[in-house]
């Protein structure tokens, strides 16, 4: 079985990977984290005492704590999520970005390849290092045009996890994935952020018009896309991950209002889309991000199994359920 490294694995996308692992496969797993205000504890509680799940408080960026974890860990494969990832945290102050993001990244990369033994280093980023998007859809070979100073942090880190395959040989896999949602997700984030806003009464604050179209991903289907590429992924590959589904974002809060309005009405009868507020646009705000996932529908036989509608409505019942609001 697979002995598999999961940085990050208490935030978002990288609890639902560790949850899926233990569910679905009979590798081990141990979750390397530092726990910072992005990183849950609660989102792996279904799988803490499971004898293949191990976890470690640690910053990637601490050099010999991650050296000594390879060493008394052994993996086979690196899955490395952990990453500062709000855009407008970035915007506000890059320097924690630079630091775990590309410095924490050169860090777990000597790690593995000072290791002794080969392991699969798979880099999870972004679609967001590939920039504005006019028309089409970004496959893996668009250019890279960051806007952000986060996702120009994510594109470093996808260019150091290529030089290391290119000069030292470490087989690498780099993905790049649509804007993931559902369960566990920090409330800073688009779908969570206007769920809790509109229950608790608060203003939902769009930037510009709303008319800035992303590609929307379920996690659950997600997750299924990164170990296929862990596993059968060819190295030195790069992987675009996308459930060929955009929306603007008006009508993504309009459909989430929708749901709000039957499952939790407001108390006068009106509908939370008289919430909604427009408000200044964010800096450098791309327009639009789409993922062409051809490439590893047709190599490796992924297919998203969950329908947008479906998916957006199971995640709205959740946060409703979970309450913590």
């Amino acid at each position: 079985m697979n002995r598999i490294i999961v940085t990050g694995g208490a935030g978002f996308i990288g609890s639902a990977l560790v949850r899926w692992l233990i569910r679905e496969t009979g590798d081990t797993v141990c979750v390397l984290d530092k726990l910072t205000y992005a990183g849950n504890p609660d989102a792996l509680a279904e799988v803490a005492a499971d004898p293949r799940y191990n976890f470690v408080k640690m910053d990637i960026c601490d050099r010999a704590g991650v050296r000594k974890l390879f060493a008394n860990f052994k993996p086979t494969h690196i899955m490395h999520l952990a990453a500062e990832s709000h855009v407008d945290r970035s915007i506000a102050s890059g320097e924690e970005f630079i630091r775990t993001n590309i410095d924490g990244t050169f860090n777990l990369l000597e790690a593995a390849r000072e290791y002794g033994q080969l392991v699969m280093f798979h880099h999870i980023s972004t679609d967001e290092v590939y920039g504005d998007l006019k028309e089409g859809a970004f496959t893996e070979e668009s250019p890279v045009r960051p806007s952000s100073p986060y996702s120009a942090s994510k594109a470093a880190a996808d260019h150091l996890v290529r030089a290391w395959y290119r000069t030292y040989g470490l087989p690498t896999i780099v993905t790049n994935c649509s804007n993931n949602f559902g369960p566990w997700q920090h409330p800073e984030k688009l779908i969570p952020h206007m769920i809790h806003h509109a229950v608790t009464g608060q203003s939902l604050p769009i930037y510009g018009n709303g008319c800035q179209v992303r590609d929307w991903l379920y996690v659950e289907d997600h997750v299924r896309a990164l170990y296929l590429a862990v596993t059968r992924g060819k190295a030195g590959s790069t992987y675009n991950i996308g459930a060929n589904c955009e929306y603007r974002n008006i009508d993504l809060v309009k459909k989430i209002c929708g749901i709000l309005d039957e499952l939790k009405p407001r108390p006068d009868g009106k509908s939370y889309t008289e919430q909604i507020e427009f408000v200044a646009d964010r800096p450098g705000h791309d327009v639009r991000y789409a993922i062409n996932a051809g490439k590893i529908r047709k190599d490796l036989h992924w297919l998203p199994e969950f329908d947008f509608e479906t998916a957006l409505r199971k995640t709205v019942i959740w946060y409703l359920n979970k309450g913590s609001f």
